[in-house]
């Protein structure tokens, strides 16, 4: 489907990942249910469980969440919250981080073949699934593995039946064709948005790939001195459609690629909804390439 025809007609109402999961456009990032710095317990617990069986109940079918978050306690927050879960809805998890403690500057990536055969199968086992449908691996960073090792250990888990597809997160378009040499990789995760674009080139070796591309903070909005310049392109477009700001960043993700699948992370009730609205929010293309091209990409 070209972006034009994505443009001028409605937008498809869900993708598919790997071939056989198909979900709706905008799933959800769960790592804001956790503690202070990503780190413990949501602190309201009960009212963490009622907000996920809400997130389900207005749509929801894809929720991305790792096991760095909290670390473990957000993937058993989710299963707690939804399990035994609704036929067709997905989780997708992540490891190869580990994290040392409650500062941010405690968080290493950690690569070798036990660790992550370790962090797959006690992901798998928080959830409550005997099978992951979507794996990623959280990092390349790791040092004491090379990357084609640590894709090798997810092809061996893979091959195992622990996980049913392959993703990677915050990676480069050259380690992403790498990757591509070793096994299928169905999905990448990224930070991009319309005021973040560093990851430009790895969303056109996903296009490229026919692959999803899932960009994380997809809503988020430029502050500071650069954000006068985006007010003054965006502004305008937002109120011809009568949308807020954070629910035309959303539509212009999915405007920009047919298999884009942004979540965007939340704990009021009221911003899901706003966000997941967006979906039904139909821009030209003149107004699309108006946004992207607020940024210059490759």
């Amino acid at each position: 489907m070209s972006q034009e025809s994505l443009s001028t007609n409605r937008l498809s109402s869900t993708i598919t990942i790997g071939g056989d999961l198909t979900v709706n456009r905008i799933g959800y990032g769960a790592m804001q249910l956790t503690g202070p710095n990503v780190w413990g317990e949501y602190p309201d617990r009960t009212g963490g469980l009622a907000f996920l069986k809400e997130v389900v109940a207005a749509g929801v079918n894809f929720i991305d969440t790792a096991d760095t978050y909290g670390p473990f306690t957000n993937e058993q927050l989710i299963h707690d919250a939804l399990y035994p879960y609704p036929q067709g809805f997905v989780v997708a998890t992540k490891g190869g981080f580990v994290r040392g403690g409650p500062r941010y500057e405690d968080l290493d990536a950690v690569g070798n073949r036990m660790y992550l055969r370790q962090a797959a199968f006690t992901s798998a086992r928080r959830l409550g699934i005997k099978q992951i449908d979507l794996y990623y691996l959280h990092t390349p960073q790791a040092k004491d593995v090379p990357f084609e090792d640590q894709i090798r250990t997810l092809k061996e888990l893979q091959d195992e039946g622990v996980i049913k597809h392959i993703g990677l997160s915050n990676i480069t378009a050259e380690q992403l064709h790498v990757a591509q040499t070793i096994v299928d990789v169905v999905a990448v995760t990224a930070h991009y948005n319309i005021g973040v674009r560093v990851s430009a080139p790895l969303l056109k070796a996903a296009k490229e790939s026919g692959i999803v591309f899932s960009p994380w903070h997809p809503a988020a909005l430029p502050k500071g001195d650069s954000a006068p310049c985006f007010h003054a392109v965006l502004d305008p477009i937002a109120e011809k459609h009568g949308v807020s700001l954070p629910q035309l960043a959303l539509a212009w993700q999915l405007h920009r690629y047919e298999n884009m699948l942004p979540i965007p992370g939340t704990t009021s009730l009221d911003h899901l909804k706003e966000n997941l609205a967006a979906a039904a929010i139909s821009l030209t293309q003149d107004e699309v390439d108006t946004i992207t091209h607020v940024v210059p990409e490759e």
